[in-house]
């Protein structure tokens, strides 16, 4: 098989011939506020792929990284593939039980791993008969050695010759129904998303700033803020901490960012902030926002432009599929849909007998591209299950407009019957939404005194408001989609459960919890 070169040399090592030595290719917004040019990436993850060579990884181990977003991140994980070696990024936001078992899953041989991070991390290495080496990030503690010391006076190692379908990094899914799975991605498909939903949705340009509060181990995060801006020599604005609407606002007023990239969570407290203060957080050159996660509700995208004037594109993309792949486009935006099939990427809907359905009903969605995962680590079932040729299952129910627009109602396993008829929780948490008092909304199926399913509302109201009728918000969602799609039961919550990359985990209020 022909040897294409290796991911990292496309995304990093190019950049010195292309004349681009001393471009600053990331930014940190906090902590120290370094900055690392793209010569600067080239070098130091060629010395980290040589730091990994002395420490006796061999091609295809793992490397786990449990890291805040800071300028370590992108050399540790270019400098990995440069090496052979499988970078695995892992949610920087579990529970020391959950890390105990993503370690033990993955057989990762080192880890690299945040200080601010290693009280919650360092339990979990118990026990762990596979980590050798666990390197720290901005500090020392006892058992790990610095950053510093791993890398120095390490060779400088080129990039080792790969083929495209060869072993590139794993992701954990952010496990919105579950324990999360990892997912194999082999190093065309980095290029892939850059080619596709990057160049011909995004528009990324070699001027962009770039700024996302998706963080890199989510696999929307690593597009955004690794391979798009990367793909054209543009720079991205780190942050490591977590993106309250404050610092939102802050970074865009300091750094300027042309293309802002966020999740439909933290776009509903933006709104809610700015409609507080309307001159917070303006940014002159911002062109373009990304939405990505969940399902943008349509009253959340309207308010952002009325005041902004600036689109969000609502997409959809997985773990599985790395990125975007059905999406609005600039200058075709329909708030309330996930648009169309992102140029290179086919979708199609079918129902529980994997027939397609026509436009009108709801289906389970299907996408054929060219970034899909090899599959899933040691789930050989579940890989059956979700990759069947050339098609993925998504898991998400979709109805499909006259137009060809895609509209979000769920996911499969959080959809029910009321009356025999299929609800979207989707549409009426997008319902609820629309009243002036509510901020988020999550709905699930809720057995009645007869054992009848029906839908059941969890809301979480806006910081200005002490309490909402109940009676006026059922009202509300009779009027807006139909009397017998309401809640009938309507609870207020301080928050409600959501993985790290916002979506919301429904399976857990069905629990009761």
């Amino acid at each position: 098989m022909a040897l294409s070169g290796n991911a990292a040399t496309y995304f990093v090592d190019r950049h010195i011939d292309e004349g681009r030595a001393g471009k600053v290719a990331f930014r940190e917004a906090d902590g120290e506020r370094r900055e690392l040019t793209y010569a600067r990436l080239a070098e130091q993850s060629s010395q980290f792929a040589g730091a990994l060579q002395r420490a006796g990884l061999r091609r295809e181990e793992r490397a786990a990284m449990i890291l805040l977003d800071q300028i370590e991140y992108p050399v540790a994980f270019w400098g990995a593939l440069k090496q052979g070696v499988v970078p695995v990024p892992i949610n920087t936001l579990l529970s020391t039980d959950v890390y105990k078992t993503i370690l033990s899953d993955s057989r990762a041989s080192i880890l690299f791993v945040s200080k601010a991070l290693w009280p919650v991390v360092e339990p979990a290495l118990a026990g762990n008969d596979f980590i050798k080496t666990v390197v720290m990030v901005g500090g020392k503690e006892d058992g790990a050695v610095t950053f510093e010391e791993f890398m120095d006076g390490a060779p400088v190692n080129p990039a080792v010759q790969v083929s495209e379908d060869e072993m590139a990094f794993w992701l954990y899914s952010s496990g919105s129904t579950g324990q999360p799975k990892g997912v194999k991605h082999i190093h065309s498909s980095l290029k892939a998303t850059a080619d596709t939903f990057g160049q011909q949705v995004l528009g990324i340009r070699e001027e962009d700033v770039v700024f996302s509060v998706a963080k890199i181990f989510f696999a929307y995060g690593l597009g955004n803020a690794m391979s798009f801006p990367l793909s054209v020599g543009a720079t991205t604005i780190l942050y490591s901490g977590r993106p309250t609407p404050d610092v939102v606002f802050d970074v865009f007023e300091a750094e300027d960012p042309t293309v802002f990239c966020g999740v439909p969570t933290l776009y509903a407290a933006l709104v809610a902030a700015q409609d507080a203060n309307p001159e917070r957080g303006q940014s002159k050159s911002l062109r373009i926002c990304l939405s990505a996660g969940e399902a943008l509700p349509k009253e959340i995208g309207e308010a952002w432009y009325r005041t902004r004037k600036v689109e969000i594109i609502d997409g959809v993309g997985s773990t599985e599929m790395l990125h975007i792949f059905l999406s609005n486009r600039p200058g075709d935006v329909v708030y309330g849909t996930s648009g169309v099939a992102v140029p290179g990427y086919e979708v199609r809907l079918v129902d529980e007998n994997d027939q397609e359905v026509t436009v009108g009903e709801i289906g389970e969605l299907l996408v054929k591209g060219p970034s899909a995962a090899e599959g899933y680590w040691n789930r050989r079932q579940k890989s059956l299950d979700t990759f069947q040729g050339h098609w993925t299952r998504t898991g998400d129910k979709y109805e499909r407009t006259d137009s060809g627009r895609y509209i979000y109602c769920g996911r499969t396993d959080d959809m029910f019957k009321v009356s025999g008829i299929w609800v979207s929780p989707f549409e009426v948490e997008q319902a609820l939404i629309e009243h002036s008092a509510v901020l988020e909304a999550a709905v699930v199926p809720w057995a009645d005194e007869d054992g009848l399913e029906k839908p059941k509302a969890y809301i979480v109201l806006k910081e200005t408001v002490v309490s909402v009728d109940e009676h006026e918000l059922k009202q509300h969602v009779q009027d807006k989609i139909g009397k017998w799609k309401y809640p009938r039961w309507i609870e207020t919550v301080r928050e409600l459960p959501k993985t790290a990359t916002g979506k919301i985990q429904r399976f857990k209020l069905r629990q009761g919890a």
